[in-house]
């Protein structure tokens, strides 16, 4: 069952500077943009001047005098200054939205970037709804920090100063009396403010435990695991409760800021009040005139409005700069898979691959995790060695079979040729050169996976092919697939290569998943073939057409095959027994039956060698 993390993990009573400042790095290509906005607020909150003057000058002039033409006049600039206004209005939209959406989209560009490039246990500590949610809800709340927060933010500055500036010109002793007010507004708001900020960061993490229930349930995979191990009603009970911390949390959130802003706006009724009872008493007593006063009754709205507005600023301000922090830790997270400084192209990779004194052991949980995106605690680390004093050197061409019980280490050995790890001690050479003195997109380019489980994506089959190599010809489609004894199959269905096999090709058998994989293999032609457990869970049938189509994938090229059925390895050129992460024998098919070693033993025991696929990496 999910469990949701402590909402504590990322407290913290103000946002810090440095977040500021990153932030802002984010707004900076778009600062022209942002000219615009704020300009055109600014232009807005002048506008809204104009109606209070107007009515002013026609109580106080054009109708005493009966000034017709005055009073044309006026009415003229202030549907004017409506017309100037709704202009803006547009504008600020205009500039807000290309702001807003721009820094999403870089936001969200950050993020898969950062994410594609972690190592692999990230992925396994990792909940991809938890990731999801990451990218999408706390992406938009960061963008509310800098559109309208920001807009929100100066308007009110823009309109409190001009308007203040007004009332001040008209009469100073009402506009003293408005802002005596004035601590009632501030001083509720740090406390509101820090409350609101926890329930923000809450919520975001009931959604995303909701998100991730959601996620690993909606998958094909998911689904019939679901249906024949699981309970539809406790499922239903599961999301129910994730769900309720959404909505709880959400009312907490709305009555919070529902009862402050009542609050407010009873303070500045107050205030009002006040300016229309002593207001009223200097226009009797002839020290101001009756259109000053509405001009000032009309103005006071517009001081308190955005006093309003400001207090609220602090507490938008702090709590969608949650949304900052919670992308940047993300972006901030440690990744050890890094390209050196000054790595070079692995070029015309010949497939020699070399292990020299490897060992291995799990990095730390700390060097890759994200704490905010773990909903269960880590699990311990293993506190040993993997691999210990691996030695091996695989010739250009040559095929070795790696065999040995479960949990000896064989996939972790070949996962540190692509560097979805680094090992610990010793080195891993390809073609002489250190892996990690290689850029990683030539490293990768000269190596090729069949896995016991190959993955596809809910795309046609065209699609999941090409991803190997995106400008192959349909020629080539056609080619690589006739070798991997796959075409007949593919050119039996309805719509060929434009057929889409389903989420993580569940429309295809397992045989049919296998050959499409090493038709993908053959289009992307490396020089170094990894092969882990690819005939593991197939029928004989579909063994020998995968077993066919692997050896024209195999020929002329490296290979190192993990495998525990005899008819997969017999025929390799070197064998190599791995037993807790060192290898105890290694030699050819018949040299190792003649030692009458644990390789024999197990032959003598039946036609098959005891490897079960270790998963890869807790």
């Amino acid at each position: 069952m999910l469990r949701p993390r402590d909402p504590g993990a990322l407290a913290g009573a103000t946002v810090s500077r440095r977040t500021l400042r990153r932030a802002w790095s984010f707004a900076r290509p778009y600062r022209a943009v942002i000219g615009v906005f704020l300009g055109a607020i600014v232009l807005a909150a002048l506008l809204g001047l104009v109606p209070p003057f107007v009515v002013r000058a026609i109580l106080d002039t054009a109708i005493p005098e009966s000034d017709q033409a005055m009073i044309t006049w006026l009415a003229a600039a202030a549907v004017g200054a409506a017309i100037g206004d709704a202009v803006l209005q547009i504008v600020q939209r205009w500039a807000s939205s290309r702001v807003g959406e721009g820094l999403i989209f870089g936001l969200r560009c950050a993020l898969f970037a950062k994410v594609q490039r972690m190592p692999l246990s990230f992925f396994t500590r990792t909940p991809s709804g938890a990731m999801i949610s990451r990218l999408n809800n706390d992406v938009i709340g960061a963008q509310t920090a800098v559109t309208s927060t920001l807009g929100s933010v100066v308007s009110n500055v823009v309109v409190l100063v001009t308007t203040l500036a007004a009332m001040i010109a008209l009469e100073w002793r009402l506009t003293l009396l408005a802002l005596v007010v004035l601590p009632a507004f501030v001083l509720p708001a740090r406390r509101v403010g820090r409350r609101l900020q926890a329930i923000s960061r809450q919520q975001m993490e009931h959604n995303a435990t909701m998100t991730t229930q959601m996620t690993e349930r909606v998958n094909v995979a998911g689904a019939m695991l679901v249906k024949l191990f699981g309970d539809h009603d406790r499922e239903d009970r599961e999301f129910e409760r994730h769900a309720a911390g959404v909505r709880d949390t959400g009312i907490r959130a709305a009555m919070y800021g529902r009862v402050f802003f009542v609050a407010l706006g009873l303070v500045g009724a107050v205030g009002a009040a006040a300016i229309y009872g002593v207001g009223g008493h200097l226009v009797v007593s002839g020290q101001i005139s009756s259109g000053t006063l509405v001009a000032l009754a009309a103005l006071t709205t517009r001081v308190y409005a955005p006093l309003t507005g400001l207090t609220n600023a602090r507490v938008d301000l702090m709590t969608s700069l949650v949304s900052f922090e919670r992308v940047f830790e993300v972006l901030d997270a440690p990744d050890p898979i890094a390209e050196r400084p000054g790595a070079i192209d692995l070029v015309g990779p010949q497939g020699r691959v070399t292990f020299e004194g490897v060992r291995f052991r799990y990095p730390p949980a700390d060097e890759t995790r994200v704490g905010s995106l773990e909903q269960h605690p880590p699990g311990a680390d293993p506190d040993r060695d993997v691999l210990d004093a691996i030695d091996l050197d695989v010739l250009p061409g040559e095929t070795v079979a790696l065999v040995g019980v479960s949990g000896g280490g064989k996939s972790t050995l070949v996962s540190l040729i692509p560097r979805l790890y680094d090992v610990t001690a010793g080195r891993v050479l390809v073609d002489g050169h250190d892996v990690r003195d290689l850029t990683l997109r030539s490293l990768r380019a000269a190596i090729g996976v069949v896995a016991q489980d190959p993955h596809l994506f809910h795309e046609s089959i065209g699609d999941n092919l090409r991803y190997a190599k995106p400008d192959a010809t349909v020629d080539e489609l056609v080619a690589a697939c006739r070798a991997a004894r796959i075409l007949d199959t593919i050119t039996e269905l309805p719509d060929g290569f434009d057929t889409v096999v389903g989420d993580r090709g569940y429309r295809l058998s397992g045989g049919e998943k296998q050959r499409v994989a090493i038709a993908r293999l053959l289009l992307k032609d490396p020089a170094v073939v990894i092969l882990d457990e690819a005939t593991s869970h197939l029928d004989n049938d579909n063994e020998h057409q995968v077993q066919a189509a692997l050896d024209a994938a195999l020929f002329g090229r490296t290979a190192i095959v993990i495998a525990h059925r005899l008819s997969t390895i017999r025929h390799a050129d070197r064998i190599a027994v791995i037993e807790d992460g060192r290898i105890v024998e290694l030699g050819t098919h018949d040299e190792l039956a003649a030692r009458d070693g644990r390789y024999a033993a197990q032959l003598r025991a039946g036609d098959s060698v005891p490897v079960i696929v270790d998963p890869v990496a807790p």
